[in-house]
């Protein structure tokens, strides 16, 4: 992925106060969404996307996971460890962590994420050495692609933090289980024998009494080109258009969006096929070599949201220019990436299914 430098949608000048916090909180935490969780890796497991986990390493490092409760600041921690990260080793030369899982505790909101590596005095290690890590509901499906479990989470060394969106939440109950699958590298000259990766968890239980109000519950929305098959493709000398569609079941609404593409990717389109109008259109901004440097938001939140009617299609297309004369094995991805709000979140209850090991 090319450097990425994060251009926000400006607010428009009567918004003020709460309504300002909130809408900017909504930017940075699809910004966050979109460039944690698509960083390039390869060999993901069926019911996954590939750019959405990490690789299954041959063989692993004997890591555990510990969970420790601030009741007071209402976060979780979670640490992976220890890990061993030798000094100059890439990812595809490093015994990875396992799939590790993790206990829901209790009936609320998860609102906030935020992931570091350290080393064992706790000292803060270079993000760079963070590759990737993704949290995955396996009692849930993604409600656009039921094949896929639902991700909660993602990470890398460029975007590792999701803050909080001021009245929403992703709602979990006591008993859920959560995959927890990591990708670490270091490039560094100097090794790190016992280091932990933790990920601090914001969360809100469900309101009792005086506790505070219950929040909205949120979905996670990849209008991926793929459609619901292997997030990348290959990518053919000069002009590459792809499209796909997703058709939504249940109405609510968008509260924004974001695009995401690898180098030469000019531009990405969401149009509501049945308005026959365009939804958003992310331009992206390149540099001198076709690195993508930054892509829009495009935020819906002055308007209320985009509404979905159930039964809209929406279509996403991608377009590429690739300069260099010869094709790009898995050179391509395109998917615009934001958080969905249904009208009605008892029907989301269909996509709790047998949780899968």
């Amino acid at each position: 992925m090319g450097t990425e430098k994060k251009r926000r949608v400006a607010v428009p000048a009567q918004a003020s106060g709460p309504l300002r916090t909130v809408r900017r909180r909504l930017l940075r935490a699809i910004g966050f969404l979109v460039f944690a969780v698509l960083a390039p890796v390869g060999n993901a497991r069926p019911q996954q996307r590939s750019g959405h986990a990490p690789p299954k390493a041959a063989a692993q490092q004997p890591a555990k996971l510990l969970i420790s409760d601030d009741v007071v600041a209402h976060a979780l921690t979670l640490r992976l460890g220890p890990l061993n990260l030798p000094a100059k080793t890439e990812q595809g030369a490093m015994l990875q962590a396992p799939e590790l899982f993790w206990t829901i505790p209790m009936d609320g909101w998860l609102i906030s994420f935020a992931a570091q590596l350290v080393d064992q005095k706790g000292h803060a290690l270079p993000k760079s050495m963070l590759e990737q890590i993704t949290l995955r509901h396996t009692g849930r499906s993604d409600f656009l692609c039921p094949n896929k479990e639902e991700q909660i989470y993602a990470a890398d060394s460029e975007m590792y933090e999701w803050p909080a969106l001021h009245g929403y939440g992703y709602a979990v109950q006591r008993g859920d289980r959560i995959r927890i699958n990591a990708a670490v590298q270091n490039s560094t000259a100097a090794g790190y024998p016992q280091s932990f990766l933790e990920i601090r968890v914001g969360y809100q239980t469900h309101a009792r009494g005086s506790a505070p109000q219950a929040l909205q519950n949120v979905f996670p929305v990849w209008l991926d080109v793929q459609q619901c098959d292997d997030s990348v493709y290959e990518l053919n000398p000069g002009l590459n258009v792809r499209s796909g569609q997703f058709q939504f079941m249940q109405a609510g609404s968008l509260l924004g969006l974001r695009g995401h593409l690898r180098n030469f990717g000019r531009r990405i389109e969401v149009a509501d096929q049945a308005r026959d109008k365009p939804v958003a259109r992310l331009e992206a901004q390149l540099d001198s070599e076709g690195r993508v440097l930054s892509m829009p938001i495009v935020d819906f939140q002055a308007v209320g949201g985009y509404k979905i009617a159930s039964g809209a299609r929406l279509r996403v297309t991608v377009l590429y220019q690739n300069p260099t004369g010869r094709t790009l094995p898995a050179g391509a991805t395109g998917i615009a990436v934001g958080y969905f709000v249904p009208d009605d979140a008892k029907a989301m209850l269909a996509f709790r299914r047998p949780p899968k090991r």
